[in-house]
């Protein structure tokens, strides 16, 4: 059954807890994060599973990210159904409200190679990224996850942060694309549209989320957001300057864009998918747009931290979430993009309306004008989030 729109959703809350000069601040305190005393290596810091003996397991999520029984939402029915299913009794605490809070949660413990209390932690593609540099994150056995070897989508079985996906599964992926209120503004189909097109001047939002926007930048102007160089992202970041000196946008957002966008506030912005889709139950005015050159596809991840203790457990929920019945289930509350094959035939039984979303079930068509964001080092990532923040007026 569809959801009705939520008050905030899960990628908004990636840029509502932190401002953006919050956010630098943070950055620039992490400049140091892969110093020596921060780096662990697999040999060095060993973790010991007791998931034969104990059949717990704690999972660190973001809130609003599961599916809950409409008459008694603190249940969750496709985590009672693993607990009666296998006897592994899951602690689910939803308390991610932000990637960079989260890192200033758990730094100190995983820098020292110490417990985190957590098993399981689901994080946005930059953040596990920056897990993965830091050897911070335990491999996967793949053995204990055919499902994810059977069901995960093609398109997201190699990324640049983790090729071969030996540290991160999935969640739930998204799309960074644009979205117009039909009402206010006739039909944009490119990012250039939404920059220069003079009826839409001030009427114009982007997202604070730099890899989102300067993805969608790069990618008009015909470069490749997953594989870039300094010179491309400084050109795409000059095009961004000129829309915001010419006062044709006229603010920066996390997810506080939808309200506007739905009253026809703004004509135009820069989005997130699972946002559109939550607005378009209620409104058939607001529409999503695949920019001609491209969308942004990115994902929150599954990840076990470093002296976790049961992470067998933890890769039998990973592998139970990749069953398509289960996915299904989870993707018809949540309303992101599913990252399992084969959800879409069980989402046919629960919803037709949603098995036929192509933001929520994209065919490989729409797939394949999607990338991912480049993997950055941390010099990359401080300088170039300095720069981004610069032009926004952060």
């Amino acid at each position: 059954m569809r959801s009705p729109l939520r008050p905030f959703t899960r990628r908004g809350l990636l840029t509502g807890t932190l401002g953006s000069a919050a956010l630098l601040a943070t950055a620039g305190a992490l400049g140091g994060c892969g110093t020596k005393g921060a780096q662990q290596t697999e040999a060095g810091c060993k973790s010991d599973d007791l998931s034969a003996t104990e059949k717990k397991l704690a999972f660190s999520n973001w809130p609003q990210y599961i599916d809950v029984d409409e008459k008694d939402e603190s249940k969750r029915p496709t985590v009672n159904e693993f607990i009666t299913r296998t006897g592994i009794q899951v602690t689910y605490t939803e308390d991610i409200n932000d990637n960079n809070e989260f890192f200033g949660k758990v730094q100190n413990q995983l820098a020292a190679c110490q417990p985190t209390g957590r098993d399981l932690m689901v994080l946005t593609d930059w953040m596990a990224s920056r897990m993965i540099r830091l050897g911070w994150l335990q491999k996967l056995d793949k053995s204990k996850l055919p499902n994810v070897e059977a069901n995960l989508l093609p398109s997201l079985r190699n990324v640049s942060f983790d090729s071969d996906r030996q540290f991160s599964v999935p969640w739930q992926s998204g799309l960074a694309g644009l979205a117009y209120n039909a009402k206010v503004t006739k039909e944009i189909r490119t990012v250039d549209d939404l920059l220069t097109r003079s009826d839409l001047k001030g009427k114009v939002t982007a997202l604070s989320e730099m890899r989102d926007t300067m993805g969608l930048l790069l990618q008009s102007n015909g470069h490749d957001p997953s594989n870039f160089t300094t010179a491309q992202f400084d050109d795409a970041l000059a095009k961004l300057k000129r829309a915001v000196d010419s006062g044709q946008i006229r603010k920066f957002t996390g997810n506080d864009y939808s309200q506007d966008l739905n009253k026809g506030d703004i004509a135009a912005c820069i989005c997130w998918s699972g946002d559109v889709i939550q607005l378009g139950f209620d409104n058939e005015n607001v529409k999503f747009v695949m920019p001609e050159s491209g969308a942004m596809l990115w994902s929150d991840n599954m990840l076990v931290p470093n002296k976790a203790t049961h992470k067998g457990n933890a890769e039998e929920l990973i592998n139970y979430y990749y069953e398509p019945a289960v996915a299904a289930k989870l993707v018809a509350y949540v309303n992101y993009i599913c990252p399992v094959k084969g959800a879409q035939a069980e989402m046919e039984k629960i919803d037709p309306d949603l098995a036929e979303n192509p933001l929520i079930f994209p065919d490989e068509e729409m797939l394949s004008k999607t990338k991912g964001f480049m993997a950055l080092d941390e010099k990359q990532e401080r300088d170039y989030e300095a720069k981004f923040q610069k032009v926004i007026g952060a």
